[in-house]
């Protein structure tokens, strides 16, 4: 009985299982409706124009994600640029340790040296001339042992003060060579200056790009400006930056002053730094208008026309007058 169980059971399962086969046909075209139905709402990354994006891994549960630790050094650096205090030991620092600095201490050394050699020299020279004299005047022996310790004291020390001579000469004749001179440094960033400074540092760097355009010669072979005015416009652009810097610095020490002044004075030093302030903007728009002078004389160069030229001119002696103002305010 139970082995005829067993083979209805089988007979049942193989029935369906013959059914579930006819079906599957039917089964793939469902499926395959189904996929054309996503696919029309979804399209896959091939047809979107991208690639396939790749598996992501599974985030390890053991394992800690990565702690992303502050960069210590970049945020102690920026906050010491905004500290007036830390932005000058730094300036004091930088200038301490500048090659040129370097030389003068070393030169400095050499020729300190050098003078006290000289004077053990003559010291012990007279020491072995007098104990020779004495001893010659008591016995009649030309030399003593203390005259000839002082003469090998005067030939050592003289032998020092030669080398030191030496070395101080050719330091002196020693030429550092010229680094690039970098961009002065800006004021901090909460200053009344710090703008100022910054567009100053952009007009420079777009002037000397214009001024070397203007000597260079065109494509029919001339200058479109005399060297003589490129030079004059350059020099007094020069001029007038180092006043506006000028300027700035007392902006500056005028904001550490106040920050130190009892609070009833804060408030007239408020107003003598806006007022500083709103001639610092004058020169620096009589300084972009000595930028804008030069670019339209870039423009109109390849046309041979003069306007520009004379406008070049006119700016230039308009911010030459500027920075005589400024330099006498400062």
């Amino acid at each position: 009985m139970g082995q005829q169980g067993r083979r209805r059971d089988f007979g049942e399962f193989s029935a369906k299982l013959e059914k579930h086969i006819e079906k599957l046909p039917d089964y793939a075209v469902r499926a395959q409706e189904k996929l054309q139905k996503v696919q029309k709402y979804f399209p896959p990354a091939d047809q979107a124009g991208g690639k396939p994006a790749p598996p992501r891994p599974r985030p390890n549960p053991l394992q800690r994600p990565p702690v992303r630790r502050p960069d210590v050094a970049a945020t102690f650096s920026t906050m010491a640029n905004q500290v007036p205090a830390f932005a000058e030991a730094r300036a004091k620092w930088d200038r301490w340790n500048h090659p040129a600095a370097k030389h003068e201490r070393r030169k400095r050394r050499t020729s300190r040296a050098m003078t006290l050699w000289i004077l053990l020299t003559i010291l012990c020279g007279v020491l072995a001339v007098s104990a020779g004299l004495g001893w010659m005047s008591a016995a009649g022996a030309p030399m003593m042992p203390q005259a000839i310790m002082a003469f090998a004291g005067a030939v050592v020390f003289g032998t020092f003060g030669v080398r030191s001579g030496l070395k101080l000469r050719e330091l002196k004749r020693t030429q550092l060579p010229t680094a690039p001179a970098g961009p002065p440094p800006l004021p901090p960033a909460g200053s009344a200056a710090r703008e100022p400074m910054e567009r100053l540092a952009e007009c420079e760097a777009s002037l000397g790009e214009l001024l070397r355009q203007l000597s260079v010669p065109s494509s029919v072979g001339t200058v479109p400006v005399s060297e003589v005015s490129v030079a004059d416009a350059g020099q007094t652009a020069t001029e007038a930056a180092a006043a506006l810097r000028g300027l700035a610095g007392r902006i500056q020490a005028i904001e550490r002053g106040r920050n130190s002044a009892p609070a009833r004075e804060q408030a007239a030093l408020d107003a003598a730094v806006g007022k500083l302030r709103e001639q610092l903007d004058d020169g620096l728009e009589g300084y972009r208008g000595l930028v804008a002078a030069a670019g339209h004389t870039v423009a109109a160069s390849s046309d041979g026309l003069v306007t520009s030229k004379q406008a070049l001119t006119d700016a230039t002696d308009r911010l030459a007058g500027l920075a005589m103002a400024l330099r006498e305010l400062s």
